[in-house]
């Protein structure tokens, strides 16, 4: 009886083993920067999504203190066979703290390592952010108005505009 439960049970995990396929995985190790934090920055709670052509998986990691992360590239794995072309972009899509940066810089196409192992990728160009708004939210015109007028700066007056009706 003994002997029949330890056959089975080898079986089975025999079984399980072969239906892994080490393989297949495709994995991302990448890391990103920040352009204008301190010296010891804590990356950690910064979401990145990973997207692939003709995939409808979205794949997500959360970044480590360093700023490195790791993802398995979401696969089409219908037909059973990896890709032979891959078509996939990675984004940093925020974080506890509110980040800015252009599409440039937090957007990033997915390459293959060349000195790496058979199925790792990396980002094409570096991915990076700022912790402020590098442009300034709005702009004043300060027109040149003569001092003896006496009035104050003309940007106090430039963004109102009246309306005067004709009766």
């Amino acid at each position: 009886m003994a002997l029949g439960v330890v056959i089975t049970a080898a079986l089975v995990f025999v079984w399980a083993v072969a239906r892994v396929q080490p393989s297949t995985c495709h994995v991302l190790d990448a890391k990103f920067s920040c352009l204008d934090c301190k010296h010891y920055y804590d990356f950690s709670g910064i979401k990145v999504a990973v997207k692939c052509d003709k995939v409808k998986k979205l794949a997500t990691a959360t970044a480590e203190e360093n700023g490195a992360f790791r993802v398995e590239l979401p696969l089409d794995n219908s037909n059973g066979n990896p890709p032979t072309s891959l078509d996939c972009l990675a984004r940093i899509i925020g974080g506890p703290n509110q980040l800015y940066g252009e599409k440039k810089n937090t957007v990033s196409n997915v390459v293959k390592v060349s000195n790496g192992g058979v199925n790792s990728y990396t980002t094409a160009t570096p991915l990076s952010f700022s912790t402020s708004c590098p442009l300034a939210s709005s702009k004043t015109v300060d027109l040149p108005l003569p001092r003896e007028w006496g009035l104050a700066p003309s940007s106090y007056y430039v963004p109102f505009f009246p309306i005067i009706g004709i009766p």
